[in-house]
């Protein structure tokens, strides 16, 4: 594969350890400045639960630009304007929410891809083009783009294999809070159930050859989801490792035996 985005050709590489990540919440570029050099492989920067607006995405896609991670921007929705906007402000690699048929998965690709391959809108100067300065970046920039579309609920996954055969779709990324929900155990992604149709995930993704990705919250859920066989994995978030870091030592100073608040279910 020829592409100049790391995160693309991480998932290529089959010799490669699963690449790890986590969520960025706290819509600030020192956090996500600071945990691009903490060792993640890549940051996901979330656009749909947070207020990131395109400006702030600029400046926390400087701020990762400066380390060694790779970012991944999950945008509010599968939405035209919003993919053009966020991929013209820098975004490479792009997760689109809530894809449920393959109908909204080939309208994904389309958004992120230049014509005659998609009906991404064409601008010659912009951050995502290094303000012009990337030779032959309209002819190339379809290459580089990584489009990975998120499956959330159980009819999403039975379509999973029909999703993943549409060309432009670079890889799938399952999302276990709002599966738990929409398989009426909202808050417990742990439920049998929710793990059973988690691991089926994998595979189907597997049989289709289409990498797939998850995210959980903690190190021991995330190495559950590795042993079914996910590609690429994101554990937890800055906010709830700092809130989890400080209530566990918060808790030691008050002599308190449990931490002084509930550990998150969810990772974001």
């Amino acid at each position: 594969m020829s592409t100049l985005n790391p995160f693309k050709s991480w998932l290529s590489d089959k010799h490669r350890a699963t690449p790890l990540g986590t969520w960025l919440m706290a819509a600030a570029p020192a956090s996500a400045e600071a945990l691009g050099y903490a060792g993640f492989d890549f940051l996901v920067v979330d656009m749909e639960h947070v207020p990131i607006e395109v400006s702030d995405l600029a400046h926390i896609l400087r701020a990762i630009g400066c380390t060694p991670a790779d970012a991944v921007v999950r945008l509010a929705w599968n939405d035209q304007v919003l993919v053009k906007r966020c991929m013209d402000a820098g975004a490479r690699t792009v997760m689109l929410p809530f894809v449920q048929t393959a109908e909204e998965a080939k309208a994904a690709a389309s958004y992120t891809r230049y014509p005659p391959h998609g009906i991404r809108g064409v601008a010659a100067v912009h951050r995502g083009s290094k303000f012009g300065t990337i030779p032959n970046y309209l002819k190339n920039a379809n290459d580089d783009v990584c489009t990975i579309v998120q499956l959330e609920t159980p009819e999403a996954i039975e379509r999973l294999p029909e999703i993943a055969a549409v060309e432009g779709i670079d890889a799938l990324f399952v999302g276990p809070g709002d599966l738990s929900a929409a398989m009426g155990h909202i808050g417990n992604i742990a439920h049998p159930e929710v793990q059973a149709l988690i691991e089926k995930a994998a595979k189907d993704a597997h049989a289709a050859g289409k990498p797939v990705g998850i995210v959980g919250p903690n190190p021991d859920m995330v190495k559950r989801f590795i042993g079914y066989g996910y590609d690429y994995a994101a554990i937890a978030s800055d906010i709830a490792m700092m809130t989890g870091r400080a209530n566990d030592w918060l808790g030691q100073m008050k002599g308190e035996d449990k931490p002084l608040a509930p550990a998150p279910t969810a990772a974001y």
